[in-house]
């Protein structure tokens, strides 16, 4: 039975494989058809052929997703539809290209609505694929949890043991699609979750072999029933783990502890170094936009910070110079966010105009946030002098097991009860510890890690106790020696996991940036506020094809401002005077989302992840310029339903503005993490792109309904390395630099 469900698996993974490899040339194919269709340089004998091959790759790629459905009654009718609309958006595209000749162009508009349909129905056949490899891997945790109520319920040695070895061929299946579902998970957390719940089923079968069977053979003892009814229990938590992962945050039973449940599983957020760096998120956009509801909001997340605080202030490791150092830093910051909220008072009194330019606003935000990042150092630096100290809490404690092995065999219990409450202050002593390194963990990963290696420390190192118990009455048992054996091997895992916690935590909160190059781009000025993170790096073959489609989404959206753009500009010539800032800032942000498209496919200038980053930082600092000039603009449009909608798309742009910056902005540690990064970079400057292409189509629709000008100073300037320029702005597109490279203006509005 179960080599038939690891031979379905494997078939399925064969097919899943197919498909993905069918979807690269398919996205090559578009993403070329789209780059020439945008300069209009190929003859039409040539955008007649990449209009072929797009239909052909498409052919492919449905071809592999139909056979899938054929196999998956539930998936059938929704994978056929979607194949289905594939083949017709590829189909139109053909037909789009055919059209073209020498005297009719390539109809962009008509293109980029069929490659958008095209991009849907292909992400449709995946997230249906999806559906199936997520339901393969529940019903292979589904058949190990049976086996293991089976394993729990057996009363002798015969049943046992077909009962394991059923259980040891389903736990194969499990390892081996947890595995394959692990490397393909993109969010980080849900990555070191996955990691962390098969590390613990991969661990606890040996234990969960001996102590069953040290409690087969001694029924009436009370401690080597709580040895195996533990290890069930975590095994367990691990399997609800694992369904939680693979459902993206749906829990695995309807009881009433759902909500408690819920908070374990993600209480990992809630760490020191999370909550605070919320805080510094809404100092540095109350900064930006004044809003009124940081009178609610600011308070709250102070409150949360100061509660992470007494982790570190309640602690008997914390020195006393520590624990002062970090009580008058949190007066301090209590204190400056009290004098910020009074100023937002009388701001909401007095009205916001002019408000947004305060002085004394600006200072009372950035006291706040140094005073966070005072508070921020301490607890660093308190967690750091506990972690030093954890070589010899260790080693004391894997001494202290070795004393409670000796003790166990020789039948002295009054001494191995000694003996045991020295070992448990020695595990409380590394789970204060472990507490404090998650608090100020600098990544999700590290953040986990800490987490459950502490869990699994709290569950799992008593049980040394608990197993050397059963051995101190039945000292002659061989089974209930080996089962002492197999938990103290397992708090050695804990140890080392514990010193590996440490050391990962450590490097990676003292980790100093590099010295900031700039290569082409501007040199620190008034706009230049990127800093480079610890390592530039080049993505590989296989991580460009996973961010390819992501990168052709942002693409296009790109294209069809450009259209507009062009359109407009065409039909409107007196009100679209080149020199005015919308056009060019329109123009210059198309250039650099172009450069960042180009890095998806391994070309252009950006040449590493720290390129991308820079870029997407300048991208937003002109999403925000072209903000600010569409805001005056938006003045002269008189009321109704266009300036309704001018202004629900502008009030959309500054929320995308932040949240691009925070993932610019965000630190990471490892090749995974920064890849992972460079995904949500894509995906949140495709976001943006979005919205400004609706605020800039709805904004020239203004402009011609209600003959306005455009008022602008005309100064705009370039910040990309946008080599060429843009696809179809060419030099013109960086505004004031030359080719989308920005070495020398810095200029202000």
């Amino acid at each position: 039975m179960a080599a038939v469900g690891t031979t379905n698996s494997v078939c399925l993974e064969i097919k899943i494989r197919s498909i993905e490899q069918a979807l690269l040339p398919l996205i090559k194919q578009i993403s070329s058809l789209v780059e020439h269709g945008t300069v209009g340089m190929l003859r039409p004998t040539a955008v007649a052929r990449v209009g072929q091959a797009v239909n052909l790759a498409v052919e492919r790629f449905v071809t592999v997703g139909e056979t899938i459905a054929d196999d998956y009654q539930e998936i059938r009718q929704g994978m056929y539809e979607a194949c289905k609309e594939a083949r017709q958006a590829g189909a139109a595209i053909e037909h789009i290209c055919e059209e073209t000749n020498e005297e009719i162009a390539l109809d962009r508009s008509l293109l980029i609505r069929a490659a958008k349909c095209l991009l849907a129905a292909i992400t449709r056949v995946l997230l249906l694929a999806d559906i199936v490899v997520v339901k393969q891997l529940l019903l292979a945790k589904d058949k190990v949890s049976h086996s293991l109520d089976r394993l729990e319920s057996v009363n002798n040695f015969t049943e046992f043991v077909k009962a394991f070895s059923q259980f040891g061929a389903e736990m194969v299946e499990l390892a081996h699609l947890t595995g394959d579902r692990q490397n393909d998970l993109k969010d980080e957390r849900r990555r070191a979750q996955m990691a962390a719940a098969r590390q613990v089923l991969e661990r606890s079968t040996m234990m969960l072999l001996t102590s069953s069977k040290t409690s087969l053979r001694h029924p009436n003892s009370n401690s080597a029933r709580e040895n195996r009814d533990t290890v069930f229990c975590q095994m367990r938590r691990a399997m609800d783990l694992i369904h939680y992962v693979v459902k993206d945050g749906v829990l695995n039973n309807s009881e009433s502890g759902l909500h408690s449940q819920r908070e374990e599983l993600e209480n990992d957020r809630g760490t020191a170094y999370a909550c605070m760096r919320h805080l510094q998120k809404l100092l540095e956009h109350s900064k930006a936009t004044m809003d009124a509801s940081c009178q609610d909001t600011l308070p709250s997340a102070l409150e949360a910070v100061l509660e992470r605080t007494q982790d570190f202030t309640d602690s008997a490791y914390t020195s006393h110079e520590h624990r002062e150092a970090i009580l008058e830093a949190s007066e301090r910051l209590k204190a400056e966010l009290d004098h910020l909220l009074q100023l937002y008072a009388t701001v909401v009194q007095t009205g916001f105009e002019g408000a947004a330019n305060s002085s004394e606003v600006e200072e009372s935000v950035q006291a706040c946030i140094n005073s966070a990042r005072d508070l921020s150092r301490h607890l660093a630096n308190a967690a750091i002098n506990q972690a030093q100290d954890l070589n010899t809490a260790t080693k004391q404690g894997l001494e202290i097991v070795t004393d409670i092995r000796q003790q166990a065999l020789s039948g002295d219990v009054e001494r191995l009860n000694r003996t045991s409450d020295q070992f448990q202050d020695s595990i409380d002593h590394i789970l204060e510890v472990c507490k404090l390194l998650r608090h100020v963990a600098v990544s999700e990963t590290l953040q986990v890690s800490a987490k459950f290696t502490e869990i699994n420390l709290r569950v799992y190192g008593p049980q040394v106790v608990t197993a050397a118990n059963t051995v101190s009455l039945h000292p002659g048992s061989k089974i209930s020696q080996e089962n002492l054996e197999v938990f103290a091997e397992m708090y050695q895992w804990l140890v080392s996991d514990v010193t590996t916690i440490v050391k990962d935590v450590l490097e990676a909160s003292q980790a100093k940036p590099e010295k900031q190059v700039y290569m082409s781009l501007p040199r620190p000025g008034k706009h230049g506020t990127t800093t480079k993170p610890l390592k530039a790096v080049r993505l590989d073959t296989e991580e460009q094809e996973k961010i390819a489609k992501s990168g052709l989404e942002m693409k296009l959206a790109t294209s069809e401002m450009e259209a507009e753009t062009e359109k407009w500009q065409e039909n409107n010539s007196t009100q679209m005077d080149e020199n005015n800032d919308i056009v060019k800032r329109a123009k210059n942000m198309s250039s650099m989302a172009f450069s960042m498209y180009q890095f998806t496919k391994g070309e252009g200038p950006l040449k590493t992840t720290q390129d991308l980053f820079t870029q997407a930082e300048y991208f937003a600092e002109e999403a925000n310029r072209l903000y600010k000039v569409i805001r005056q603009f938006s003045y002269q449009v008189p009321g109704g339903a266009q300036k309704k909608e001018l202004l629900e798309n502008l009030d959309k742009v500054p929320t995308f503005v932040q949240r691009l910056q925070f993932t610019v902005k965000d630190h990471t540690v490892g090749k995974a993490a920064t890849f992972t990064k460079v995904d949500n970079v894509i995906q949140e400057t495709k976001n943006l792109m979005n919205v400004i292409s609706k605020v800039v189509t709805v904004c020239f629709e203004c402009a011609t309904k209600y003959k306005l000008e455009f008022r602008g100073s005309g100064s705009g300037t370039g910040r990309g390395m946008g080599g060429e320029g843009g696809p179809s702005s060419g030099g013109a597109a960086s505004g004031d630099s030359k080719g989308g490279t920005a070495a020398g203006s810095d200029q202000s509005l």
